[in-house]
């Protein structure tokens, strides 16, 4: 098989997605946020190894024990530089967002906000709200 060739249906190897890593200028911080907005569990929180600048300090949060669910890593970045969303010519963007679906929109509105995430100011369409994290990373609640 060559590089470009997928395999066939049967053939496939088993893939399966369970985390996404997140890059931040404050990974306990975020950590926090998103347990707590997603019900979930902080389960890693690591420092950076003193003198060593190679080492990166990182946070970790877990679904409630016993749910599936997405891990999601916080890690550290010294160049942190906070996307702009919607997108604009220059600057910082997003390459990704998390989607939360939800029950009730306006009360997961109201959750995020007492969580600390606040509305974007583009809302682009009816039944999601785009919101923007500690660090200005956008997810979207949706129905």
């Amino acid at each position: 098989m060559t590089h470009g060739d997928v395999p066939a249906r049967g053939g496939a190897p088993r893939l399966r997605a369970t985390s996404i890593t997140i890059s931040t200028a404050r990974p306990h911080e975020q950590a926090h946020f998103y347990a707590r907005l997603l019900g979930g569990r902080v389960t890693v929180e690591e420092e950076a190894d003193p003198g060593d600048p190679t080492s990166v300090t990182w946070a970790q949060v877990k679904p409630p024990e016993g749910e599936p669910g997405l891990t999601i890593n916080l890690e550290h970045e010294r160049e942190w530089t906070p996307p702009v969303w919607p997108a604009r010519p220059g600057e910082q963007r997003s390459t990704q967002h998390l989607d939360v679906e939800v029950d009730d929109l306006d009360a997961a509105v109201a959750w995020a906000l007492a969580c600390g995430a606040r509305e974007a100011d583009v809302q682009p369409q009816k039944g999601i709200r785009v919101m923007l994290d500690l660090d200005d990373h956008p997810f979207c609640l949706f129905l």
